[in-house]
């Protein structure tokens, strides 16, 4: 089902080898109270019981949002399941942790009547420094048997693609990622969907 290689290549640096490195280690500062050591220590110091359901609500509440924000999945539909060769995809993505390592990747659905065992995309990244990179990326559709690995039923299969499970940033701020598709078809039929998961680890 495969009809062609990849020939592209690219003298620019990629988005792995601009951030190919490991920033230093830091050690986070803790308490050592929990909430509810917290709140009877609030309690000691004369605040009212209505003030510690507070104080322990705040704390969840700051805790949820730090969790919502390490983690970013998005996915763009491509109208008709036609994808013109024109028509970038477009994800922008707020980091602000360059220490930790992030689990990056595409998810992707495709229609069963897709013409290939696998799809290649170009990735376009701009960091929040304006430095571009640019990615050449394989996407395995199917096994070497013809057999499609993303899962679902009817018409429909969905694929999720880890491309790297310990990127870490070198910046923070807005990275802006364009996606287009890049297996020279003007109009690329049979994909529906595509996105971008980057997860804190």
């Amino acid at each position: 089902m495969r009809t062609r290689q990849n020939s592209t290549t690219s003298t620019k640096p990629t988005l792995w080898e601009v951030i190919a490195y490991s920033a230093p280690q830091s050690h986070k500062q803790k308490t050592g109270l929990s909430a509810c050591e917290m709140a009877g220590q609030a309690r000691h110091d004369g605040l009212s019981r209505k003030g510690c359901v507070v104080l322990a609500l705040l704390t969840l509440v700051l805790f949820l949002a730090s969790c919502d924000n390490d983690s970013f999945n998005r996915r763009t539909v491509i109208p008709e399941a036609e994808w013109r060769q024109e028509d970038r995809v477009v994800f922008d993505v707020d980091i602000n942790d360059t220490i930790n390592g992030y689990l990056f990747g595409l998810e992707l659905r495709h229609l069963e009547n897709y013409r290939y065992s696998n799809l290649f995309v170009f990735l376009h990244t701009r960091m929040p420094n304006g430095n571009l990179t640019h990615d050449t990326i394989e996407c395995t559709l199917a096994t070497p048997e013809g057999r499609w690995i993303g899962k679902g039923s009817g018409s429909m299969r969905d694929l999720r693609l880890p491309l790297n499970p310990n990127l870490r940033f070198p910046l923070t701020g807005t990275y802006h990622f364009e996606i287009e598709q890049a297996m020279r078809e003007p109009v690329l039929k049979g994909i529906s969907d595509i996105g971008l998961f980057i997860e804190k680890q």
